[in-house]
């Protein structure tokens, strides 16, 4: 797999959450490399299934990574000027300047604009500019803009994926499409490998606004173990240890009440056994990922969270190191073929 091809097919594609249908087809043709079905739910989640060597009926484990993105969305049109907002956690202090695709009858290239500073009343000029004071301006006439854009079209980021120096990769919406290139990555892995169980990779649709694809997911495939896998802050200027973990470092397994202590300590074993780096992630409540609904569907579900380090958070220059993505999906690929049903016995409490 070309690691690197990948994340830039996944970050320059469009996919805001509840629209992800650009980004969708992007990910059916890659887990389609490796899975012996896919599939897309009523949703719109991608599913790639791996069926396992175990007699029927398999023991399942799904693996899920959202690929929705956050985005702004048309609030207005004032004399040619589009007036936006935010859809999910969209960050007003790096919208001036961007370019964006405005979704309307066709696609529209824009940039984001404001005032200028010199007309600004001076208490203003040194203020975070709100998004109602932001406007996008796709250079047409007033009667062309209404004619091709309605209120509630989205707006994308548009935004060049690259390469950076020291082995790292910058683009927009790496949270959490890092997460599926690591999903794709086990499944590539698996292929070479005998695994008992069912795996069910999972790309799901609106984590950012309200975890509905990985919830109905994970009530259609009733897994029996569950992996999330999302992003967490990497160390950068200002953010630092406990609030972060170090980049290149591999992934970051969660500890808290929102994932299961045996499972956790499973993977944790896991990456020792493989001397694959790993870190621990301290996660006292609500983990704010695709663990949260799956860990509740049904009668509960066995979870854990791997997480993979990112600086800059819900900007269009997310960054990551690529080998923390490849040792998040080797350290998946070697847990799941070990997952046998004397394992399962030991998630199990005691049931009067």
């Amino acid at each position: 797999m070309d690691l690197f091809a990948l994340l830039k097919k996944l970050a320059e594609a469009h996919g805001i959450a509840g629209n992800e249908a650009p980004v969708r087809d992007i990910v059916r043709q890659e887990f389609a490399q490796n899975s012996h079905e896919v599939r897309v739910t009523k949703m719109g989640s991608v599913v790639g299934i791996r069926y396992g060597s175990g007699a029927t009926p398999r023991r399942k484990v799904m693996l899920s990574a959202h690929m929705d993105e956050i985005g702004l969305r048309v609030t207005g049109i004032e004399k040619g000027f589009i007036r936006i907002h935010k859809v999910a956690g969209s960050d007003a202090r790096v919208m001036l300047g961007q370019e964006v695709v405005v979704h309307g009858q066709r696609e529209l290239p824009g940039v984001i604009g404001s005032r200028p500073p010199h007309v600004l009343p001076p208490d203003q000029r040194e203020q975070v500019i709100p998004f109602d004071k932001l406007f996008v301006d796709v250079g047409l006439p007033e009667a062309q803009v209404k004619k091709l854009v309605r209120v509630g079209d989205l707006i994308s980021i548009r935004c060049e994926a690259r390469e950076l120096k020291g082995g790292l990769f910058c683009g927009k919406a790496m949270d959490d499409r890092a997460s599926v290139a690591a999903v794709a990555v086990c499944l590539e892995t698996l292929a070479s490998k005998q695994h008992q169980w069912d795996v069910y990779g999972v790309a799901s649709v609106q984590e950012e606004t309200t975890f509905l694809g990985a919830a109905t997911s994970a009530h259609e495939i009733q897994p029996d173990v569950a992996i999330a896998i999302d992003v967490t802050f990497a160390e950068q200027s200002d953010v630092s240890k406990p609030r972060a973990v170090e980049m290149n470092k591999g992934p970051a397994i969660g500890i808290g009440p929102n994932f299961h202590p045996k499972l956790t300590e499973a993977l944790v074993k896991t990456a020792g056994k493989l001397e694959l780096p790993c870190q621990m992630e301290p996660t006292p409540g609500v983990s704010g990922t695709d663990a949260w609904p799956i860990q509740v569907s049904r009668e509960g579900i066995p979870t854990a969270l791997l997480s993979i380090p990112l600086r800059y958070m819900h900007t269009p220059v997310e960054m990551v190191s690529p080998k923390d993505i490849e040792r998040t999906g080797r350290l998946m690929a070697e847990f799941i073929a070990k997952l046998d049903d004397e394992f399962l016995k030991t998630l199990t409490y005691p049931v009067d």
